[in-house]
């Protein structure tokens, strides 16, 4: 496969010391990997302190965006599953919260976050922004832009080839 450059850079194998000259050579996919879990372990750190998980906080900001009516628990899972560690992960979730009287449900069977809940969505929205301060140290927005559109592309290169939503290439 060829550069869109005109030059073709040759692929080293995973080097977490890497020095700047030798970053061009190094495997995407172990870097963003590597920046996923570590990113992912912090933030799930800091909400485990305050008691609660990441899913805990996909749900409370799906239903509080889930518009006047409330979302049905099925729109929940449909909209979160993809992002969970299984396909019940998220029904347990809204289990918990629903427990935790975080949620309500009306009479036509929407979710609603209870006083408590919008006051835990207010405090874990403050949490996530610290945290994104701390990853973000040192990194300007036009660098975190720049990042972000290059890890796009990236994502459009492959799927190019005809196979949206197929297992990455190791690069």
């Amino acid at each position: 496969m060829g550069s869109t450059t005109g030059n073709t850079t040759d692929q080293a194998p995973a080097n977490p010391a890497a020095t700047d000259d030798m970053l061009a050579t190094q495997p995407i996919g172990y870097w963003s990997g590597l920046a996923h879990a570590t990113v992912t372990r912090h933030l799930r750190d800091a909400m485990a302190r305050i008691d609660v998980t990441q899913p805990q906080y996909w749900v409370i900001n799906c239903v509080n965006g889930g518009g006047p009516a409330g979302p049905s628990r099925d729109e929940v899972v449909d909209r979160l599953t993809h992002l969970a560690d299984g396909p019940h992960e998220i029904a347990r979730v809204v289990d918990q919260l629903l427990h935790r009287e975080w949620l309500r449900t009306d009479d036509g069977q929407r979710l609603h976050l209870t006083d408590t809940g919008e006051a835990a969505r207010v405090r874990l929205r403050e949490l996530a922004t610290e945290v994104r301060a701390e990853v973000h140290q040192g990194i300007s927005d036009e660098e975190y832009v720049a990042a972000l559109k290059v890890l796009r592309r990236m994502v459009a290169n492959i799927e190019a080839d005809g196979n949206p939503g197929a297992t990455p290439r190791t690069s």
